[in-house]
């Protein structure tokens, strides 16, 4: 008999290109880059169509021509639909390549995958979990990866503007937290605070190493208002410099352009 998914099912929200942000990082990230041949990428928690599963694959070919997509879903009514998806797919009825290698399975947080995976992606899964339900989570899917790889868990708004997410390592450790925001819609950089994932959603409050990140980086983004006759991302660009010259240890400075800023785990964690 099979074992049941380990898991609940998300309310399924599923929206064109709305995981957009976080497919280019995975894109670029050497995970994927650096794995062996046939590297395999897990959407985990897909929702109700399986459109998020063949964007992935058509972003991150170009980065691994090999790469195959493996989406997992509990609910098994989801899994019939994105497989009827797909067989449209091969039939050339939609935008996705025919030769899109994508799959779907019946699966949860123990992924149940052919092989190890380079890559879990588990996207606006464990929002409606508690905080203390997060590193459980975290260790039942990252058992599962392969050498090297990591799992990427995060949240983002129904469109994609707002987008969020931790990169997990194979040991279960968290590494670092990426914010990813639509610089020529921002206000504050805090609105990133409603779609933090779920270690740290709880933790943007007075005494908290995020709310600090947080707030200093609105402060720095109101200072660099001067420089907004030049665009929004000369702008952001102007605030993450002075984060720097204030001490936050950036990362990847060649994506922030991009309406991205990467701090390590260890600048934002739970105190």
């Amino acid at each position: 008999m099979t074992p049941s998914p380990i898991g609940q099912i998300t309310r399924g929200t599923t929206n064109t290109n709305r995981l957009r942000r976080v497919d280019r990082w995975i894109a670029r990230h050497p995970a994927l880059r650096a794995a062996s041949a046939d590297p395999l990428v897990v959407d985990l928690g897909y929702g109700a169509s399986g459109v998020t599963a063949f964007e992935l694959e058509a972003r991150l070919r170009s980065a691994r021509a090999d790469v195959e997509v493996l989406g997992l879903e509990i609910d098994p009514a989801r899994v019939a639909r994105a497989n009827a998806q797909l067989a449209e797919l091969r039939r050339g009825g939609t935008g996705f390549s025919p030769d899109a290698r994508v799959s779907f399975a019946r699966g949860g947080f123990e992924v149940p995958a052919p092989r190890a995976p380079t890559v879990v992606r588990a996207f606006n899964v464990l929002r409606q979990y508690g905080e203390e339900d997060v590193a459980a989570a975290w260790q039942r899917m990252t058992a599962r990866l392969a050498p090297g790889g990591m799992l990427v868990e995060g949240t983002c708004d129904e469109i994609g503007r707002v987008c969020t997410w931790v990169e997990v390592g194979a040991d279960a450790a968290p590494r670092s937290l990426t914010l990813s925001l639509r610089l020529s819609a921002l206000q504050t950089p805090s609105i990133a605070a409603e779609r933090l994932p779920k270690a740290l959603i709880h933790r943007n409050i007075p005494g908290e190493r995020v709310h600090d990140f947080l707030r200093a980086l609105d402060t720095q983004w109101g200072q660099a208002a001067v420089v907004s006759p030049f665009g929004p991302v000369h702008r952001w660009r102007t605030a993450l410099e002075g984060m720097v010259d204030a001490g936050w240890p950036l990362r990847t400075p060649a994506r922030w352009r991009l309406g991205e800023v990467t701090v390590p785990w260890s600048a934002v964690a739970p105190g």
